[in-house]
């Protein structure tokens, strides 16, 4: 490459770094990594379902009491560590002072403390799930399976671990775990997102769950589903873009509400009622009463009957 381009370009990205919108220090170091975060997943995915995911060694809680210990306090490490990069970063990029080391410790252990006590109510919740799922697939022989296999499960939980670091507050974390589960899975869940027990998402693939959804007991999502917003960009008094649970702009479902693929229901303002059934590839952006069924109408198919078949043609 010839010595002035590579100069040029050199200069390019180095004033771009000084001058472009948020990631432009290269600097900041202390950024938690998706590789560390991944980790943190699974090691989390371990503690829920001890034994049943890769690189993990089975875990047989009802006798090793002291490999349970032991595992716990590797997940407070490990969470620990990311937590403290995780509000250095935020501190350095809203540009403000560090706190003293000794609160800044302390806050971080109240909320390890916290997460780690919320883990048996994750569990019970997960439970329901895995049941959820058995009750309403056909297909399922067993937990076992279902948890192995499913690509809803592991959305599922990374998804309720994750609304535990959000509603602590936590910067950066929540999010990131979720998006790992969403590059493994092809289901998108905001870990903002509240959502109830027996929760089941039959396939998977294509679903998005915002932010400031809700969702109630008994829930069943198909694949492709939307529960997203619907003219997102309302603005306060001064014209800034409200954010995060402040600007309520995804629906909610009540209990025992099941959407088929390919649904998409928008808005704040939008409420399902409970035991609603939604029809595929319904676009549903205002509320519906409780005990409807949502669907669209058919539409106008062109069948052609051809009147000759070749040895490579067929017949709809």
């Amino acid at each position: 490459m010839d010595t002035n381009k590579f100069r040029t370009i050199v200069q390019g990205l180095a004033e771009s770094y000084r001058s472009g919108f948020g990631v432009n220090d290269s600097g900041l170091s202390g950024i938690p990594d998706r590789a560390s975060i991944a980790k943190l997943c699974d090691l989390m995915l371990h503690v829920v379902f001890p034994g049943f995911f890769a690189g993990q060694q089975q875990l047989q809680v009802q006798v090793h009491w002291v490999a349970l210990r032991r595992l716990i306090a590797d997940l407070e490490d490990d969470l620990h560590r990311q937590l403290q990069r995780a509000y250095r970063f935020q501190e350095r990029c809203q540009g403000v002072s560090e706190k003293d080391e000794k609160d800044f410790l302390e806050c971080i252990d109240a909320v390890t403390t916290s997460f780690l006590q919320s883990l048996p109510e994750v569990r019970r919740l997960l439970e329901s799930d895995v049941q959820a799922a058995y009750e309403n697939d056909p297909s399922a022989p067993g937990a076992e399976e279902i948890i192995v296999s499913y690509p809803c499960i592991e959305a599922i939980a990374v998804q309720r671990l994750a609304h535990r670091l959000y509603q602590l507050e936590v910067p950066f974390l929540p999010r990131m775990m979720t998006e790992v589960a969403h590059s493994r899975t092809g289901i998108d869940i905001h870990p903002g997102a509240t959502i109830g027990d027996h929760f089941f998402i039959d396939h998977g693939t294509g679903v998005v769950i915002g932010e400031t959804t809700t969702i109630g007991s008994h829930v069943v999502l198909y694949h492709g589903v939307t529960l997203g917003a619907f003219n997102p960009l309302s603005r306060n008094e001064e014209g800034m873009l409200e954010r995060g649970q402040a600007n309520k702009r995804h629906p909610d479902l009540e209990d025992h509400v099941t959407v088929y693929p390919g649904a998409t229901i928008l808005g704040g303002r939008t409420r399902i009622g409970h035991h609603c059934i939604i029809g595929g590839n319904a676009w549903v952006t205002r509320s519906v009463a409780p005990w409807s069924t949502v669907t669209m109408a058919d539409p106008d198919l062109t069948i052609r009957q051809n009147s000759k078949q070749g040895p490579g043609d067929f017949a709809i």
